[in-house]
C-alpha cells in the first residue's frame, strides 16, 4: 500500500468508521470494544479504575455550520484527549448541541416566511412543533461536521440543552434561586429587540459605528413669556437621540462644573412637551461631552435610569415595544417609528428657534446580536438574578488559582466583568426555549442560562441516572473564545459551585481568534470566510489540523494563511514517504520497537536517539501546558530535519555496514513508531492508516497505544 502516494480521501472517512467501530471513543468501552482489524487491548492503563479525563465541547447552535473558530477549537480539545486516552485516562469527551433560543426562532420564521406563513399565524403550539422538525433535520449538522476533523467525541453521549432531564436540572435550579430570594421580578430599564420582541442581557449585543449627528438643543428655563430667549435664559444640551426628548424628566450637570452652579434647582420647560423639569446634580455627567448638560430620560437609556432612580425623577416612556412611539410622545408623534419620529421633532426644534446647531458625530450603537435590529433601552417587568454572592464565588474560584486561565491575561477580563456586574435579566419573550416554571408566566430564560449548567447537566445531575456526573464531574478543560468569557465561561463557574459546590474545570483555555489576512473579522456576509470543509476536502483533515495548530502561537489573533495547510499536506507526504523507506529496510525483521537499542552506537545513531528523547518530553509537556503551536513546530523540525534529512540520509550508509544494519534497522523502526505516537493527536488519520498496516507484536489500534 505504501507504493501509491498518501490520498487522505482514501483514508479518511474509512479510518473514523473504525474508531468508532471500535468504541473507544466511549471511555466505558476502554478494554472491553475490538475493531475489524485490532485485537481488544488488555493494557493496564484502560483499567475501569483508570482516573477520568472529561472535557464537555462548548455546544454549538443547532442552527450553525462548522467556520473557523470551531475547527480550531475542535483540534485543541482532540489533541488533549487523544493525548490523554493514550496516557490511559479514562477520557470522554463529550458532544452537544444548544438550543439558541432566539437564533433558532429567527432561523425557522425565516423559513415559515418564505412559505407565506407568519409564527403567529401558526401559533405557539403549532410554531414549537415547526422548530423540533427544523431541529430533526438540521440540528445534527455541525456534529457530523466534526467528525470531518477527527473528533474523538463519545457521540453515544451526545446532549441537547432541550433534553428532558435537562430540561428538568433547568427548573430546579430557577426555584432553587427563587426560593433563595435570589431570583426576582422587576420593572427596569432593560435591552429590548423590537423585530425579536424580546429583552437582552447587554451582553448579547454587538455595536457598530454609526454616522450620525449630535444635536444642540436649547431648553428653556421657566419665565412668564413662552419660549422667550434671551442671554442665559436656556440651556443647551446635546444629544444623538433627539427623539427621547419626548421623554425627558430633567436636565443634569456635573456638581463640580461652575458654569452650572447658579442655574442647578431651576425649571426648565421641555420643547415640544412643554412639560417642566428640574436642573438636577450628578457626578455621572461627563462634563467633556457636548456642553457638559445632558438631557435625563429614566425610561429609556441606563446611565438616565440610574440618575432619575438618585434623582426621584419621573419616568415618560416614549417608546414602545414594536419600536414605535407611544401615546406619551404627544399627538404629534405618536405611532410614528423611532427615525421618523427623530425627523418630525428636529423639524419642529427648528421651526421653535430651538435648535442651536449640528454637528457630524461618529459613536457606537448597540444592536440585536441575532437579527442586527437597533437596540431600545426601554422599562419592562422582567425576571432578574441577583449576581452579588454569585460573582463572589466565582471570582474566588480564579483569584484562588483554583481555576486557571491559559494565556493568563484574560483574567483580568473575567475579574473586571464580575467585579462591577449587575443583576441578570434572564427572561425573554420568545416561545423556543425552558419555560419559566412560575404559573402564569410565557416568558422563557436566556439561553445562557441554561448553557451556564452544560458541566453538570450534561452529566445528569440530579437524576436517578447520575453515574456519569459522579464519575467525570469535575471536569478538566474548557477550551473556548474569548467573547464568550463573561456570557459562558463565569456563569459556568459559579452554577458550578452554587450547585455542585465544586468549579466546573480547572483550566480555562482561550483559544486565538482566526482573522482573515488582511486583519477583517471572518464572515460569511462580508466575503472574509473561509468554510474549514471545503480544506478538508482540498488538502485532508490532518493537513487542516496541522495549518490550524501551526499558526496558534500564543498571540491573541491568526491571520489566516491557507499556505499553511499546504505545508500541512506535504508533511503528510513527508511522513508517508519516511514510513515505505523504513518499511523498506526492515521487512521481515522482528524489531524490538518498545525500547531503542543502546549498544553499537554511531554518532548519528546517538544524536538522533537523543533527540528523539528531547523531543518526546518536550512536546509532552507543552500539550499539558496548552502549548499547542509551539509542539507541532518542534515535532515538524524534529521529524522533518532531524529524522529525514539527517537520519535517514546517514543511514543509507550504515545499512550497507554489517556490524551496523540491525542497529540502524531497530532505531529507524523504533524511531518512525515512537513519532507515529507524538503525531496521533497532531495528525491522528495519517498516523492511524500507517499504524494499521505496520506489522508490530502485541499491536493494537494507535488510538490507544501508549504516549
Amino acid at each position: 500500500m505504501f507504493d501509491k502516494p498518501y490520498n487522505p480521501k482514501e483514508v479518511e472517512d474509512k479510518i473514523y468508521k473504525i474508531w468508532e467501530e471500535s468504541g473507544y471513543f466511549d471511555p466505558d468501552n476502554l478494554g472491553k470494544s475490538q475493531s475489524a482489524n485490532c485485537e481488544a487491548p488488555d493494557d493496564k492503563r484502560l483499567a475501569i479504575s483508570a482516573k477520568p479525563f472529561c472535557i464537555v465541547v462548548p455546544p454549538p447552535n443547532i442552527t450553525g455550520s462548522l467556520h473557523m473558530g470551531h475547527a480550531l477549537n475542535a483540534t485543541i480539545q482532540d489533541i488533549l484527549i487523544r493525548k490523554k486516552r493514550m496516557e490511559g485516562y479514562k477520557t470522554l469527551w463529550l458532544p452537544g448541541t444548544d438550543h439558541a433560543g432566539i437564533a433558532t426562532q429567527n432561523v425557522v420564521e425565516k423559513d415559515l416566511k418564505k412559505q407565506g406563513i407568519s409564527r403567529h399565524e401558526l401559533g405557539k403550539e403549532k410554531f414549537l412543533e415547526k422548530i423540533w422538525e427544523w431541529r430533526e433535520k438540521y440540528g445534527h449538522i455541525i456534529l457530523d461536521q466534526f467528525k470531518k476533523l477527527g473528533a474523538s467525541m463519545d457521540w453515544s453521549r451526545t446532549r441537547f440543552t432541550m433534553d428532558t432531564d435537562y430540561q428538568e436540572a433547568v427548573k430546579e435550579v430557577f426555584l432553587h434561586y427563587h426560593k433563595k430570594g435570589w431570583m426576582y421580578q422587576a420593572e427596569r430599564v432593560i435591552n429590548w429587540c423590537s423585530r425579536c420582541s424580546t429583552s437582552l442581557s447587554d451582553l448579547e449585543l454587538e455595536y457598530k459605528e454609526a454616522e450620525t449627528s449630535l444635536y444642540y438643543i436649547k431648553y428653556p428655563l421657566k419665565q412668564d413669556t413662552k419660549y422667550k430667549i434671551q442671554d442665559t435664559k436656556y440651556i443647551t444640551v446635546a444629544t444623538t437621540r433627539p427623539e427621547t426628548m419626548l421623554g425627558d424628566s430633567a436636565v443634569a450637570v456635573n456638581p463640580k462644573d461652575d458654569k452650572y452652579k447658579a442655574l442647578v434647582g431651576k425649571t426648565l420647560v421641555l420643547p415640544i412637551m412643554d412639560r417642566e423639569i428640574p436642573i438636577v446634580t450628578d457626578l455621572a455627567i461627563d462634563t467633556a461631552f457636548g456642553t457638559g448638560a445632558v438631557k435625563v430620560t429614566p425610561a429609556h437609556d441606563f446611565t438616565d435610569a440610574e440618575i432619575g432612580e438618585r434623582n426621584k425623577l419621573e419616568i415618560h416612556k416614549v417608546i414602545g415595544q414594536n419600536g414605535k412611539m407611544t401615546a406619551a410622545a404627544g399627538p404629534i408623534c405618536e405611532g410614528l417609528k423611532v427615525a421618523e419620529c427623530r425627523e418630525k421633532v428636529v423639524e419642529k426644534l427648528k421651526e421653535l428657534n430651538l435648535l442651536e446647531k449640528t454637528e457630524p458625530y461618529k459613536h457606537n450603537v448597540a444592536v440585536c446580536y441575532r437579527c442586527d435590529t437597533t437596540i431600545e433601552p426601554l422599562p419592562s417587568l422582567q425576571w432578574f438574578l441577583k449576581m452579588d454572592e454569585l460573582a463572589k464565588m466565582a471570582i474566588e474560584e480564579v483569584k484562588s488559582g483554583r481555576v486557571k486561565f491559559h494565556p493568563q491575561k484574560w483574567e483580568k477580563v473575567y475579574l473586571d466583568w464580575l467585579s462591577n456586574i449587575k443583576d441578570w435579566c434572564v427572561s425573554r419573550q420568545i416561545w423556543w426555549g425552558h419555560k419559566i416554571p412560575i404559573e402564569g408566566e410565557n416568558d422563557v430564560l436566556d439561553t445562557w442560562f441554561s448553557s451556564a449548567l452544560w458541566p453538570f447537566a450534561t452529566l445528569k445531575w440530579g437524576s436517578k441516572d447520575d453515574e456519569d456526573f459522579k464519575k467525570f464531574y469535575p471536569t478538566q478543560v474548557l477550551s473556548t473564545a474569548r467573547d464568550i468569557i463573561n456570557l459562558w465561561v463565569a456563569r459556568m463557574i459559579f452554577s458550578g459551585m452554587e450547585f455542585t459546590g465544586q468549579k466546573p474545570f480547572s483550566d480555562v483555555i482561550i483559544h486565538a481568534t482566526i482573522l482573515a489576512k488582511d486583519g477583517r473579522r471572518m464572515s460569511k456576509s462580508l466575503g472574509t470566510g473561509i468554510d474549514p470543509l471545503v480544506l478538508v476536502e482540498k488538502y485532508g483533515a490532518d493537513a487542516t489540523r496541522f495549518g490550524l495548530i501551526w499558526q496558534a502561537m500564543g498571540g491573541q489573533d491568526i491571520h489566516w494563511a491557507e499556505e499553511h495547510v499546504m505545508a500541512g499536506k506535504k508533511f503528510c507526504n513527508k511522513i508517508w514517504n519516511a514510513t515505505r523507506f523504513v518499511l523498506q529496510q526492515t521487512t521481515n525483521d522482528k524489531l524490538q520497537t518498545t525500547e531503542p537499542p543502546t549498544k553499537n552506537l554511531t554518532e548519528a545513531d546517538k544524536l538522533i536517539l537523543e533527540k528523539f528523547k528531547n523531543t518526546k518530553e518536550s512536546v509532552s509537556k507543552q500539550i499539558d501546558t496548552y502549548e499547542f503551536g509551539p509542539a507541532l513546530h518542534e515535532l515538524y523540525d524534529f521529524f522533518w530535519k532531524d529524522f529525514c534529512d539527517v537520519y535517514i540520509e546517514a543511514s543509507k550508509n550504515q545499512l550497507t555496514t554489517d556490524n551496523q544494519q540491525q542497529t540502524t534497522k531497530q532505531i529507524l523502526f523504533y524511531v518512525l513508531i515512537s513519532s507515529l505516537k507524538l503525531l496521533h493527536p497532531f495528525m491522528p488519520f495519517i498516523t492511524e492508516e500507517i499504524w494499521q498496516n505496520i506489522e508490530i507484536p502485541a499491536k493494537k489500534m494507535l488510538i490507544i497505544e501508549q504516549w
